[in-house]
């Protein structure tokens, strides 16, 4: 019995033996031909991209095995591929179809470079993917439906190109998946309410697209949903209850769509996570809920550009994380006095960095509390309003401005010279108010500057020349004042300025400095509605980039400076309305972007161009100078006097005339003189009838030269008895 047992257990050895064998052989034979595939794939794959700048696909090749290429992991007991990580390397060219042959692969990353082309319906072969990123690059077509068959992704990002088409509903059938991010593409459609089966889906975006329809309900299901991005589309109706529930909830943003309704007045209890909230550009009313200071982390609160009404909360204050409250383009403060306490209790938010009240219905005088917010606060808009009193000059505490915005408001006094304090300030907007006094020169210390807006107030006073040092400064305009004096060429002398220099409707006086040819990049320049006079100097032919002229409503004397017609960008020129004398320059003709002229009302003469911009009656204005004529028949202008068609020059008429007239004389003077000597015999003047014709030539003497037969009475008398 015990011999019989030890012959089986030696077969039994023999035969798993063999069995072992064939299947290491049957397995290494396999592997091999998977590898075989893998590395065929990758070939095809490296095929298809026709740009590799850094040289990454450069070990691709035979002199190593494919495991050891950039960007290629392989699995330790198969070697077969397992990742394809081609992010960030500028790529460029088509995903291959082969990519549906590397049947191991579990992360496909192509992050970040410019693939283009569609995604290949053979990446639904890819069973075992967990990890698909194709976003930032430039690919086409729709999203595959099949990818619905990669039952164990857990990320699918393809954020960022230009897919089209809708959403496939088999999406909802990746129960696996954590990331889903379709943002920044052109798809349309609706959402699909298949999504919410994916329970384990944490984050969401579809933001940047042109879908339309509602939120579905399904959404609401989603309890492990963390960020929450659905903004901008074309999505209205009201949103589903059951997501402001969603406790987890740290990212809420529904910003740009046509979303209406109230918030829950509980929303802070039950979004206690919350850390960015925003649903500006939309059509929500009702108050702001109190609750919200409940969301004790919150950062982002971003509720701009609906119809909110009513007071803001004080208890906003409790939110000592935020860094961004935006509130404006609604509705707020009811226009009463108090509006405004609310800042006070701002000034706790330590980290503030954005407050944005504008275009509200906030008045009453701005509170000196303003001075103590966060001294972190960047960007302070109070624009649009009917806040009054006048500017703190205590704001120079908030050292870190980059933009005050209090435009279009009621505020009046001086611009406080402690603004000069903000040496950070990019921009200043005072436009719109009742603010008078002078420009305080201070504000040449702000040399970070690049946008000034004071127009539209009562300044007086000069110009200060420290402007001037504002040399970032790409936008001026403090038109609409009642500033004096010169323009200092200083402010010519502001290379940077770009954008518009506008010193319109003031009481400026003196003439435009040659140094305006400075500014070489200007686009618009108006200086009309002052008291300017000189001539316009030729050295604003310099300013190559300008599009638009405004010089009416001055003095300007003399003829319009040549150097206009080298505009050639110009697309409106205004010169109404001044004292200019001449012809108008027929090179004005050539300006082909040329839109608007106006020279009405000045004294120029001769005939009108009637080519370019003077073929389009409607563009051009003439009215107002009467020495004008010709031009095309719309402009209803005199014929101009008709010229010869062959002129001789004056010089060589009065040379002619000359000439002729010594010719003249001289043979007057001969005949005299021969007759004379001959008179007495008294046979002269029979003889000389007969040869020369006495009466055509008297006759002609006559007309021109009586002063010849007056001296010479008696020989004209015994003439005449020939005749």
């Amino acid at each position: 019995m015990k011999l019989e047992n030890r012959r089986l257990c030696v077969f039994l050895s023999m035969y798993l033996h063999v069995i072992l064998l064939y299947f290491l052989k049957h397995t290494t034979s396999v592997n091999a031909l998977g590898s075989k595939t893998d590395r065929l794939a990758l070939l095809d794959i490296k095929k298809s991209i026709s740009g590799d700048p850094k040289g990454v696909l450069s070990s691709w090749n035979d002199s190593v095995h494919f495991c050891n290429w950039n960007g290629i992991t392989c699995s330790h007991r198969h070697q077969r591929i397992t990742g394809l990580n081609l992010q960030s390397y500028d790529m460029q060219g088509t995903i291959s179809p082969s990519i549906g042959n590397l049947s191991f692969l579990r992360v496909l990353n192509l992050r970040n470079n410019s693939f283009f082309g569609e995604i290949p319906h053979q990446a639904g072969n890819l069973f075992r993917l967990q990890h698909l990123n194709l976003s930032d690059n430039l690919l086409e077509g729709k999203i595959p439906a099949n990818l619905s068959y990669c039952s164990e992704l857990t990320i699918l990002s393809l954020r960022s190109n230009r897919l089209t088409g809708v959403i496939p509903s088999k999406l909802g059938s990746l129960v696996k998946l954590e990331v889903l991010n379709l943002g920044k593409n052109n798809l349309t459609g609706e959402i699909p309410p298949s999504l919410g089966n994916i329970s384990s889906l944490r984050q969401f975006s579809i933001a940047y697209n042109n879908l339309a329809g509602t939120v579905p309900d399904e959404l609401g299901r989603l309890k492990s949903l963390s960020y929450f991005a659905i903004g901008p589309n074309n999505l209205s109706g009201m949103i589903p209850l059951s997501l402001y529930n969603i406790s987890s909830m740290s990212t809420f943003s529904l910003t740009d769509n046509q979303f209406s309704g109230t918030l829950p007045p509980n929303i802070g209890l039950t979004l206690p996570n919350l850390q960015a909230f925003g649903i500006g550009g939309n059509e929500f009313s009702g108050t702001i809920p109190e609750s919200f200071s409940n969301s004790s982390q919150l950062q982002i609160l971003d509720i701009a550009e609906n119809n909110f009404a009513g007071q803001v909360p004080g208890s906003l204050g409790n939110l000592v994380n935020l860094r961004w409250l935006g509130l404006s383009n609604n509705n707020l403060g009811n226009y009463s006095s108090n509006s405004l306490d609310f800042i006070a209790s701002l000034t706790n938010c330590s980290s503030l960095e954005i407050l944005d009240l504008s275009l509200n219905n906030f008045a009453g005088v701005l509170p000196g509390s303003v001075a103590n917010l966060s001294t972190q606060i960047t960007k302070l808009y109070l624009g649009v309003n009917r806040i009054s009193g006048t500017i703190p000059a205590t704001l120079e505490n908030l050292g870190n401005l980059i933009v005050l915005g209090m435009q279009d408001n009621l505020f009046k006094g001086v611009i406080p010279a402690s603004l000069g304090q903000l040496q950070k300030l990019q921009i200043l907007g005072l436009e719109w108010n009742s603010l008078s006094g002078k420009i305080p020169s201070s504000i040449g210390n702000l040399t970070q500057m690049f946008q000034l807006y004071l127009s539209h107030n009562k300044l007086e006073g000069n110009i200060p020349r420290t402007i001037a040092d504002c040399q970032s400064l790409q936008y001026i305009d403090i038109s609409q004042n009642s500033l004096s004096g010169a323009i200092p060429q200083q402010v010519f002398g502001i290379f940077s300025l770009s954008l518009l220099l506008n010193l319109s409707r003031n009481s400026l006086s003196g003439s435009i400095p040659v140094e305006v040819g400075k500014l070489k990049n200007i686009n618009a320049l108006d200086l009309s509605e002052n008291n300017l006079t000189g001539e316009i100097p030729e050295s604003i032919g310099d300013c190559q980039s300008l599009e638009f002229l405004y010089l009416q409503g001055n003095f300007f004397p003399g003829n319009l400076p040549s150097a206009l017609a080298s505009l050639n960008g110009l697309r409106y020129l205004d010169l109404s309305r001044n004292n200019l004398t001449g012809q108008i320059l027929k090179d004005l003709e050539k300006l082909r972007f040329l839109l608007y002229l106006n020279l009405s009302f000045n004294a120029l003469e001769g005939e009108v161009p009637n080519k370019g911009i003077f073929q389009n009656s409607s563009a051009v204005s003439l009215v107002g100078n009467s020495k004008l004529c010709g031009g095309v028949p719309k402009l209803q202008l005199p014929l101009c006097p008709q010229k010869l068609k062959t002129s001789v020059p004056k010089l060589t008429i009065i040379i002619i005339c000359v000439a002729a007239a010594a010719s003249l004389l001289l043979l007057s003077s001969f005949i005299i003189f021969f007759l004379e000597e001959e008179i007495e015999k008294g046979i002269i003047f029979c003889k000389l009838n007969s040869q020369f014709p006495f009466k055509g030539f008297i006759q002609e003497a006559s007309s021109g030269h009586q002063w010849i037969l007056s001296k010479h009475a008696d020989w004209n008398r015994r003439l005449r008895l020939c005749i």
